[in-house]
């Protein structure tokens, strides 16, 4: 079975997009993430959780060619993926930051098509003299990002600078101009992070559309009623280690999940990850 994804290209459904093997990142005596392998395949949310320090935002790095590990592989769709970020999103990987990496100075039209640079042919010669190439390029990334501004629901802030736009909107913007870059696999870092819970959920009606255009989904969150409604699998880690994954509700009543989040269980009367329909505090210090 296939399915047609943004870029116009067909993946098999269930194929392993990103495959991470025994992935390790250490900086100097501290070991950030320790021997993780986890695969992501077409068509999957995948959540990945932990306690402040567990190592998720540096596994997103090591995931997208921000670091390169110190030992282990990742690779996508079965290549070896290089240790160079704009090389990482031509083969169709993009993400988003847990702190808004957005150009405050230009609209939220203009951020939206800065995320189509790495698929146009125009060069610095043909913007300077305005060839045609870069007109036709130009014309096309303009109608694509107002249809993903319209996608996001931002289509009345196209002309708006981005540092004027709510906190939530930002977000929002940030994940359209990631889908700019024509992703097969979107990694989300702390999307609802700062969000209220209408605006969480309409960041959970955003992804699951993102989904549905056959896309998957790698998220980092806190927010375990929004993680464990949202995944199809859920990988939890602990001082930079997996320590349990599988599905959401294997994992949210998992003890060891419970003991990691809140010390152990035998001196504690509440649980320490919240069941799907209970709000928890966000906010990480990742290592």
């Amino acid at each position: 079975m296939s399915q047609t994804i943004t870029d116009g290209h067909s993946v098999d459904t269930g194929t392993v997009l990103l495959g991470a093997s025994a992935v390790t990142m250490r900086f100097g005596g501290l070991t950030a993430v320790n021997n993780v392998s986890l695969n992501v395949h077409s068509g999957e949310i995948v959540g990945l959780i932990g306690p402040n320090g567990a190592g998720k935002t540096t596994l997103f790095n090591c995931l997208t060619g921000l670091y390169r590990p110190t030992s282990g592989e990742v690779r996508f769709l079965g290549e070896v993926l290089p240790p160079k970020p704009r090389l990482v999103v031509r083969r169709g990987m993009a993400r988003t930051f847990q702190n808004i990496r957005l150009f405050h100075n230009m609209t939220a039209l203009e951020n939206v098509m800065v995320g189509m640079y790495s698929r146009t042919q125009t060069n610095a010669i043909d913007a300077v003299f305005r060839l045609p190439r870069h007109r036709r390029e130009e014309l096309a990334s303009t109608e694509r990002a107002k249809e993903l501004l319209d996608f996001v629901g931002l289509s009345k802030a196209a002309d708006t600078l981005s540092r004027n736009l709510p906190y939530g909107d930002q977000r929002r913007l940030e994940i359209a101009r990631a889908l700019a870059t024509e992703p097969k696999l979107l990694l989300l870092d702390e999307p609802t992070a700062g969000m209220n819970p209408q605006e969480t959920r309409q960041a959970e009606e955003l992804i699951f559309r993102i989904r549905d255009l056959g896309l998957a989904v790698l998220v980092i969150e806190h927010d375990m009623r929004f993680i464990f409604n949202l995944c199809d699998r859920v990988c939890c880690l602990v001082r930079g280690e997996v320590l349990i994954e599988g599905p959401g509700e294997v994992v949210q009543n998992d003890p060891r999940v419970i003991e990691a989040y809140i010390g152990s269980s035998e001196t504690d009367d509440e649980p320490a990850v919240p069941a799907a329909d209970e709000p928890e505090q966000k906010g990480e210090a990742d290592a």
